[in-house]
């Protein structure tokens, strides 16, 4: 018996933004949403983090290494469940599920960008910055016009790879009921109960896309 697309075809709306017209985002729009809002909270954080433990080489810089590799310890999963119930818990009131998710995501993937970003600083000459300050610019020019601009280029093939990483894990969002893209498919999956090969590859191939517009997005910059 072959394959029946129909069915992603009847529910594709649903799939892709979820009941968008009744104010509940979802799908596949909310998955990019909650990706690349977690991509750039984590590249703004990682980045942050990585110019403090590179300016400051002694006890600030073991203190975030020891709560990066605390974070890299647990896994994704928990970091999301601490979030969701921690911070009710501790400030007497509750966040969206989404941005919960996109906090933990941002969260947990900051402590891999500061790692790239540090190692990309130190892989560069030391007389690049012994130059910008004999030259007169200060520490935060130095690094702001000289360092990060190099660094962060190098470093853009490490960064594709961790937002692609972060689009799949998204699919986490589930677990505090998120209507992202997996939770939708399972949904029509749980509706149809017929056709869960065609959902669900049909479902892989949107993640499979995303990826790739992410990488050729990546390309351009880099070229540029």
């Amino acid at each position: 018996m072959g394959l029946d697309f129909t069915v992603v075809v009847r529910n594709l709306d649903y799939l892709l933004w979820g009941r968008l017209a009744e104010g509940e985002l979802g799908g596949l729009l909310l998955t990019v949403i909650m990706a690349v809002s977690a991509g750039a909270l984590s590249l703004l954080l990682g980045i942050t983090l990585a110019v403090i433990a590179w300016r400051y080489a002694a006890i600030p810089r073991k203190l975030l290494f020891l709560w990066a590799e605390l974070i890299r310890g647990v896994p994704l999963i928990f970091v999301i469940f601490w979030l969701y119930f921690l911070v009710p818990a501790l400030f007497g009131g509750g966040i969206p599920n989404a941005l919960s998710v996109i906090l933990a995501l941002a969260w947990f993937s900051s402590a891999a960008i500061m790692h790239s970003v540090l190692a990309g600083l130190q892989a560069l000459p030391c007389s690049q910055y012994e130059a910008g300050i004999a030259s007169g610019f200060t520490e935060f020019q130095v690094l702001r016009w000289i360092l990060l601009p190099q660094a962060l280029k190098n470093l853009i093939p490490s960064f594709v790879g961790l937002f692609a990483s972060l689009i799949k894990d998204t699919s986490l969002a589930f677990i505090v009921n998120v209507p992202e893209l997996t939770m939708v498919a399972s949904q029509v999956n749980s509706r149809t109960q017929l056709f869960p090969t065609e959902i669900f590859l049909s479902i892989a191939a949107l993640y499979f896309i995303l990826c790739s517009v992410l990488s050729l997005i990546a390309r351009s910059i880099s070229n540029r």
